[in-house]
């Protein structure tokens, strides 16, 4: 396993969507996520690591110490199981194996955090006691990401389409065609922040070099390989890390957050392309700090 990264990051993620809807709310007809008391958009954190988890699942196609924990129609217990049986133990035994080995637990996690990228990078709760005892234990993972929100109040419109497939035979005597509807944004530049710890790296999962530069490599093409239609284009615009010079960091995240500064251009009323803002990093950063830029 590499050397677990030793500088803590902040980071400001830019993306837009055009003509689409980045993250449907289930509560409100699927309709785009927004904060009611200002009309800004909002994307969670879960929507957008499973983007970055789907990345890595294409680009490592389940490849050793690059598989993906929480994935579609594979059952947490059965990854789970893999840690018990590498440790020749099973759930029944292991109570009295860690009497026996105090530092089961941490072989168990360890075990996790070496083949799994996503627990060694967001952490995990893998305990599991439906149907079999099942305890892994719980990862706090070293990169944790915010709510993405609008730079701008988002106006989310109700678009109705048409089919000419019908469903029944029963319907395709009476019509020809059958409505629908779809929420799009017309268009919207999305702010995300993010922070990773080499403090958590180095003492809990282990995340490397390797998987710090996998995961900036995962954020800037997290939507090139996962468009549809609902979604319209997306785009991850700019990628601003800022990395300390040691392990805890040399400035509080806010002061750093507060650098980056995004404003419509002059002119501009109802902003309809990227272009028609301007993104600043503020040139003078705490000391220690530095600043790279990524597109």
């Amino acid at each position: 396993m590499s050397e677990a990264i030793k500088n803590r990051y902040e980071f400001v993620v830019l993306f837009d969507v055009e003509n689409g809807n980045p993250n449907g709310d289930p509560d409100a007809g699927n309709m785009p996520r927004i904060d009611p008391e200002s009309g800004f958009g909002l994307v969670t954190d879960v929507c957008i690591k499973r983007k970055i988890r789907n990345y890595v699942e294409t680009l490592k196609e389940d490849g050793q110490g690059y598989r993906i924990y929480i994935k579609d129609n594979v059952p947490l217990n059965r990854s789970d199981n893999e840690a018990y049986e590498h440790l020749n133990t099973n759930a029944d035994q292991v109570k009295k194996l860690k009497k026996e080995d105090p530092e089961l637990d941490r072989k168990i996690r360890d075990y996790m955090c070496e083949n799994f990228y996503d627990i060694r990078t967001f952490g995990a709760v893998m305990t599991t006691f439906v149907k079999a005892n099942l305890n892994c234990g719980q990862v706090r993972g070293p990169v944790q990401l915010g709510f993405a929100r609008s730079v701008d109040p988002i106006l989310p419109q109700e678009v109705t389409i048409t089919r000419v497939a019908i469903t029944t035979e029963s319907d395709a005597e009476k019509k020809g065609t059958e409505m629908g509807r779809k929420y799009i944004i017309p268009y919207a530049l999305y702010r995300l922040e993010g922070y990773v710890s080499a403090n958590l790296a180095r003492k809990v999962t282990g995340f490397s070099e390797e998987d710090l530069e996998l995961l900036w490599q995962a954020i800037l093409n997290m939507f090139e390989n996962d468009h549809a239609a609902a979604r319209g284009k997306m785009a991850v615009r700019k990628l601003i890390v800022f990395k300390h010079e040691n392990e805890l960091g040399c400035a509080p995240a806010y002061k750093l957050f507060d650098a980056v500064k995004i404003e419509r251009k002059e002119g501009v009323e109802i902003p309809r392309a990227y272009a028609d803002y301007e993104v600043v990093v503020q040139a003078e950063l705490p000391q220690g700090v530095s600043c790279i830029c990524m597109e």
